[in-house]
């Protein structure tokens, strides 16, 4: 649950502010703990048998076609957008990892760095199933923990900065607006883990007299105490330490001790590796279903090699291409991650359950469903700007 997006909140909080920052940290805690709930209750409502997938509960509320409509794209989007994230803040950290180890070395480019993150990923992508990267998702799980709490462990003994400001940094009203607009996204992007939750409760064994929901959650509760210790401390002392001259990724801002920042790089690694494939296994999954079934394709070891690695090549080369990590954070966190995290299992449940209007259920629905949309609709727009005005000054591939 605890994505590279925690790296990202102090400067989310630097544009929405002490106050607005706070609720928005705490309101999407509650609202997508709850949706995810749902998601848990929803997985095994019909007696004998098991929504496995997102795309199977749309379809099972939508109806067979437009539930796919509906859920797969979306799923796509945040998949992919994920993946070509995590391309970004590999690279980034191997780079930050190699000025802090080696400071007279020669300069390597950012490019090469994705290309280096990415090569551990041509081989991990054959990897056959989720259960085979348990390994790799437990080790993801110690670095996020570990990575978080070097983050505002290192601000705190750095201590607040003598020329801190937690104004607004932008000097225009639409700037500052723009900008709001931007950080909850950044949010929007740390909170998304909803869209492998049935895959990851399906591998849970269940019988009628103990249904897999009892234990998932269990884990659900733990992973979002996890959450809570990991991004309430980075967002507010990262924010309380640099103010509004803090980097989109909190450990670019710190450099002593190095050895200790330089480790936190590589947990940083070493998690978006993990994270990396289990948002890979579902695009893997629908891409090679779609060849075999739609389209005739043989299921050959050789058919599995070249999808995955063209998936991998892809994802690097966008990564290599737009290397802007808050712009993306902010226009995939309020563009892909909020449909499916903040709303559509609201949606799902008011079509499924119909709860009686007015009522507890419902109002907490529509709630959601409301901070959702906006999250939707606004976050994009100002995530897209910050990849604008990054671009202007960037040569592309330096």
């Amino acid at each position: 649950m605890v994505g590279a997006g925690v790296l990202g909140l102090p400067y989310a909080m630097s544009q929405l502010g002490w106050g607005p920052g706070i609720a928005v940290l705490v309101l999407s805690w509650i609202i997508t703990l709850y949706t995810l709930w749902q998601m848990v209750e929803m997985h095994e409502m019909v007696p004998g048998k098991r929504f496995d997938r997102y795309h199977e509960l749309g379809q099972h509320a939508f109806g067979e076609k437009l539930g796919l409509y509906i859920i797969v794209p979306q799923q796509l989007i945040v998949e992919i957008g994920v993946c070509v994230v995590y391309m970004v803040t590999g690279g980034k950290s191997l780079k930050k990892f190699h000025e802090l180890v080696c400071d007279d070395c020669k300069q390597i480019k950012l490019t090469y760095f994705i290309m280096i993150f990415a090569s551990v990923h041509f081989v991990l992508s054959h990897l056959p199933n989720f259960n085979s990267i348990s390994g790799v998702s437990l080790a993801a799980a110690i670095m996020s923990l570990s990575y978080s709490t070097i983050a505002w462990g290192a601000s705190v003994s750095k201590g607040v900065q003598e020329d801190v400001q937690y104004g607004y940094k932008a000097k225009s009203t639409a700037g500052t607006v723009f900008n709001f607009f931007s950080g909850l996204g950044d949010v929007a992007f740390a909170y998304a883990g909803h869209n492998v939750v049935l895959e990851i409760q399906a591998t849970i064994p269940s019988t009628p007299e103990k249904p897999s929901k009892g234990p998932m959650w269990k884990g659900v509760i733990v992973a979002y105490i996890v959450v809570a210790l990991c991004y309430f401390p980075v967002a507010l002392v990262g924010y309380y330490i640099f103010g509004n001259a803090v980097d989109d990724n909190i450990l670019m801002s710190l450099k002593k001790p190095a050895w200790l920042i330089a480790t936190a790089n590589i947990f940083v690694v070493i998690h978006v590796i993990g994270s990396y494939q289990i948002y890979a296994m579902p695009v893997f999954d629908m891409m090679e279903t779609l060849l075999v079934k739609k389209l005739n394709f043989r299921p050959t070891t050789a058919l599995r090699f070249c999808v995955r690695n063209f998936y991998v090549a892809a994802t690097m080369f966008v990564g290599m291409t737009f290397p802007f990590f808050g712009g993306l954070l902010a226009f995939f966190g309020g563009f892909a991650f909020a449909p499916t995290t903040y709303f559509i299992p609201c949606v799902i449940w008011l079509a499924i359950y119909k709860p009686k209007k007015y009522s507890l259920s419902w109002c907490a629905n529509w709630v959601c469903i409301f901070f959702g949309l906006c999250l939707m609709i606004l976050s994009p727009i100002g995530g897209l700007r910050t990849i604008v005005i990054q671009a202007k000054d960037y040569k592309f591939y330096s």
